[in-house]
């Protein structure tokens, strides 16, 4: 039995075990011609019409512009990410991406047992990691611009928030919305409950269901595949939903009101490109928001929204670029605005 399976099997971290583990010193190249660039998606996996299939995106767009090769390795469940890191550093990738802030462990872990391998990390900053290189972004901005849109549209002063699960970057999404919301139309009634899944479709179109029974008429969901669950829902129940990440008006043309965009794509693009051009710099982080246009709302939002509310939202996109509107990101600065 070689060295690395008695580590793994003797190790009780798991993320010990599978990093520690074919550490020895210089990274040797197997390679002598294109860039490798690999990503690691969490728990909802590539095609979860969402966050993970964004970035995705971004790593397809950089090979085809920018002639690198590129995959990537899905992760079941949360011990697999870094075993996942494991297994691209053995593969000489040149760039690990971990798309999510559940990564976050694992490629802390992993950039301290392999100083030389260069990583990104999506919607987390790890500060300290001269070789992570950290990519955010303002959701709170698109989130806002989606909660005006449901404010001014809803008939019933009733809509819905669907979280994947409770975690800083859903509650940016959960209290952006909720302050566009409230700006809109201050008699609105938002609903609110996580999914603790970002897999789960049944779930998310259970809640939704229920969200629509108790009177909400749009309901926005940030969680993955929970999200396509909702908007099966709203099909179903002749009601909106409110997509997240890109566009999802294609799950459901006549019922996805809009959707809160988060140019993860653009992101990863952005940051592959640096890396092929030589300017990628570890130990730093990016922040992409309305002025990259790396957020907002997409074209299609015209389908079935009203010219005036196009109209305000387009104005609320001056007024945010140029700091007259501060959107809050959590609960705490949510109650402050509000107070």
């Amino acid at each position: 039995m070689t060295f690395k399976k008695l580590a793994t099997l003797a190790m009780a971290t798991v993320v010990s075990a599978s990093l520690l583990v074919g550490c020895s010193g210089s990274k040797e190249s197997a390679k002598d011609d294109k860039i490798t660039v690999a990503m690691i998606t969490d728990v909802a996996g590539v095609n979860d019409q969402s966050f993970n299939q964004s970035a995705w995106e971004g790593l397809q767009r950089a090979e085809k512009e920018l002639g690198i090769e590129v995959k990537y390795l899905e992760s079941k469940q949360d011990s697999d990410y870094a075993t996942n890191i494991e297994t691209l550093v053995d593969e000489n990738v040149d760039l690990i991406l971990g798309v999510g802030m559940k990564l976050a462990d694992a490629i802390k872990e992993g950039a301290e047992l392999y100083p030389e391998q260069n990583f990104v990390l999506v919607d987390k900053e790890l500060k300290d990691a001269s070789n992570v290189k950290s990519i955010l972004f303002k959701a709170e901005e698109s989130a806002y611009l989606a909660g005006l849109i449901a404010g001014k549209t809803t008939k019933t002063n009733n809509v819905g928030f669907i979280g994947g699960m409770e975690l800083p970057v859903i509650d940016t999404f959960k209290y952006g919305f909720m302050a566009g919301v409230k700006a809109a139309n201050p008699d609105a009634k938002v609903q609110s409950q996580y999914a603790n899944s970002f897999t789960d479709q049944a779930k998310g179109k259970a809640i939704a269901n229920q969200m629509y029974s108790n009177g909400a008429d749009i309901v926005f969901t940030c969680g993955g595949d929970v999200g396509t669950g909702a908007i099966e829902a709203a099909k179903e129940n002749g009601k909106y939903a409110i997509g997240v990440d890109r566009d999802q008006s294609d799950l459901a043309p006549e019922n996805v009101l809009t959707s809160a965009i988060k140019r993860v794509d653009a992101g990863v693009f952005e940051t592959v490109k640096s890396y092929v051009n030589g300017t990628f710099e570890g130990g730093t982080t990016t922040t992409y928001g309305l002025e990259e246009n790396a957020v907002g709302v997409p074209d299609t939002t015209k389908n079935l929204v009203s010219q005036d509310i196009l109209d305000l939202v387009e104005e609320t996109i001056t007024k945010l670029k140029n700091k007259e509107i501060t959107v809050p990101k959590n609960e705490e600065e949510y109650n402050a605005m509000v107070k």
